[in-house]
């Protein structure tokens, strides 16, 4: 498909992307569209006498589409349009997808059985624990870890999952070339090396707010389903939420800490039965292993189930994932310092406690 050709009629105003996809669709091709006469053009659904006018008078788009093409070459880029065949097939699929993407990295046929994983971007240590967790865990199973580049469970999601060697597509609310926050730049490059950089906005397009609504509908339209890590009821990963409910996919969320505000997005989801409690990865393959059987590499690792006594499991019952100072955890658990060392000790020795620098201690995944 002629790429300057499809460009120059994605500029003309009141093109939108329904527009375009009916005009390409009714002509077979953006060229055969250049090419029409008004009549024919306005005998398409949507197409008025104005915007037939505009499309015929496209010279006026001419600098800017080659200032496009240049942008796309010196970042290494390139343009898959709808009707390719490397073009997202889960994405193909939803009620309003791009006509258009611009690509950093390379698709693969795998990325197919993605998950998405979105969150805060200022998450507790909870949260980006468990973020890193559930990453780390797909991408073992050979799963592609779809988040938003974002700062917060999203920068922990890519980057767990390229650190396990798994494959991860960030989808931007800028051009390509515009990678926000800035300092994303080097994860975006290790991305790019075994994944993905998409975005449907221009080359050079800033990150304005309006764009991130519609970037999500992408990271939802992506997948096969979508986790929610640790949002607010008004956190964006909420709207990510109801894009993949609309598209009719699976949601999933992480409960979270009832006294945490970036708990009650996920926890109302969950409460209120439009998303599915999950704790662990295995039980976000249980529900979708009908798509992912093909895929699967071995059984999820079962969670190990460690016999503790009675006071080893006081002292497991005062601990979370939060890190908590010994003096504290003394305090909580009515027993010296001396003997909840001697517990401490034991539990680590168990794999079900860590302790971390400065006499803090958390449990362990």
């Amino acid at each position: 498909m002629d790429v300057r050709a499809l460009l120059s009629l994605s500029m003309v105003p009141g093109v939108g992307a329904a527009r375009l996809r009916a005009l390409v669709n009714q002509f077979g091709d953006p060229e055969s569209v250049l090419n029409a006469g008004e009549r024919e053009l306005v005998a398409v659904e949507g197409i008025d006498r104005g915007t037939a006018r505009k499309i015929l008078e496209r010279e006026e788009f001419e600098k800017e589409i080659q200032t496009q093409l240049s942008k796309l070459n010196k970042a290494e880029a390139r343009l898959i349009t709808l009707w390719d065949k490397d073009f997202p097939e889960n994405l193909k699929k939803i009620y309003d997808p791009p006509v258009f993407l611009f690509v950093r990295g390379t698709f693969s046929n795998a990325d197919k059985y993605s998950i998405a994983m979105v969150g805060t971007r200022n998450p507790t240590s909870y949260g980006r624990r468990i973020a890193e967790k559930f990453a780390v865990g797909l991408a073992e199973q050979g799963i592609t870890v779809i988040s938003g580049l974002a700062r917060g469970i999203d920068t922990v999601a890519h980057s767990a999952a390229v650190r396990s060697g798994g494959r991860t597509v960030a989808v931007l609310g800028s051009g390509v070339d515009v990678i926000y926050p800035a300092e994303n730049r080097r994860l975006s490059e290790e991305i790019t090396a075994s994944g993905v950089l998409v975005s449907e906005y221009y080359m050079g397009a800033k990150p304005d707010a309006m764009n991130f609504p519609r970037r999500n509908r992408i990271i939802s339209g992506m997948s096969l389903g979508t986790i929610l890590i640790e949002t607010d009821i008004n956190g964006g990963a909420m709207i990510t939420a109801g894009t993949a409910l609309d598209q009719n996919r699976e949601v999933f969320a992480v409960p979270g800490n009832l006294l945490e505000r970036k708990s009650r997005g996920t926890n109302k989801l969950i409460k209120e039965g439009q998303a599915k409690l999950v704790e662990d990865v295995s039980d976000v393959i249980d529900e979708l292993r009908y798509k992912l059987r093909s895929i699967l590499k071995s059984p999820p690792r079962p969670q190990v189930k460690v016999q503790l006594t009675i006071f080893e499991q006081k002292v497991y019952d005062i601990l979370t994932e939060e890190p908590c100072h010994i003096d504290v955890l003394s305090e909580k658990g009515g027993m010296t310092t001396s003997d909840l060392l001697v517990q401490l000790l034991s539990l680590e020795l168990k794999g079900v406690v860590k302790q971390l620098p400065g006499k803090y201690f958390t449990r362990c995944d």
